[in-house]
């Protein structure tokens, strides 16, 4: 597959329709910026801060990869974490992530 279809929920609850290529090795956090979303991604995609913190709508949270330690770590020092948090720059676009469904976190 070329590319897959992600719908990224801004701040304002407006929904943004996005293609993404999934044979670059980008992140959702890189597809936001790029798409001139409101994702800061102070640390580069490290996990080292929670400014692409943002919210994994179902059903795709169970096909989401774990969460590495540093993530948790993150999100444990984040503002308005859920069952569903994720930081941006953790996930990775790959095929079955078509349809994905992302609302942005609000800025604590």
């Amino acid at each position: 597959m070329a590319d897959i279809k992600v719908q990224v929920i801004d701040r304002e609850g407006v929904i943004h329709d996005l293609e993404a290529p999934t044979d670059m090795g980008l992140n959702v956090m890189e597809l936001c910026k790029a798409s001139e979303l409101s994702v800061e991604g102070t640390c580069g995609g490290m996990a080292l801060c929670a400014s692409c913190h943002m919210y994994v709508e179902s059903p795709h949270l169970a096909s989401m990869p774990e969460k590495s330690e540093n993530e948790e770590d993150m999100l444990d020092e984040a503002f308005f974490v859920e069952d569903n948090s994720r930081l941006g720059c953790q996930i990775k676009l790959a095929d079955e992530h078509d349809g994905l469904v992302v609302r942005l976190a609000p800025v604590g």
